[in-house]
């Protein structure tokens, strides 16, 4: 039974990665709107009320540079990556990754806009230029 789950929850993951490297970065652009009032990417990107997003994509929790992470982030994030996957489940709702987190935003209800979202992040290099 065990290895039946444990199949069942690979198979959800890569179902799940496959649907976010289907998003497209130009629709994203459009969702992050929601997030640029804290958020920046891009070239001479800088903290706002939250951390730059350059390379966020594959980065490790609490590692962007002159950003003071809350507590909660910097005690859950120990050895935790932002991979596709993590990213989709804390846009969902971020509360239910990091529960006393900064982060006040809802969330991302349609899985299109994380998705898109997530494709559009993922094409910046940690120096702000894009693939």
């Amino acid at each position: 039974m065990q290895r039946l789950l444990m199949i069942a929850g690979t198979a959800l993951l890569a179902v799940t990665a496959q649907a976010n490297a289907e998003g497209d970065p130009a629709k994203g652009e459009r969702v992050f709107k929601k997030c640029a009032a804290c958020h920046a990417v891009g070239e001479g990107a800088k903290n706002k009320v939250g951390p730059q997003l350059n390379g966020i994509v594959g980065k490790a929790w609490g590692q962007v540079a002159d950003y003071k992470y809350s507590k909660n982030l910097i005690e859950l994030g120990d050895g935790k990556v932002w991979d596709e996957e993590t990213l989709d489940v804390y846009l969902t709702k971020p509360k239910d990754v990091i529960p006393k987190g900064k982060m006040a935003f809802a969330g991302l209800r349609k899985e299109a806009d994380r998705d898109n979202v997530i494709a559009y992040l993922a094409q910046f290099k940690e120096d702000g230029t894009s693939e």
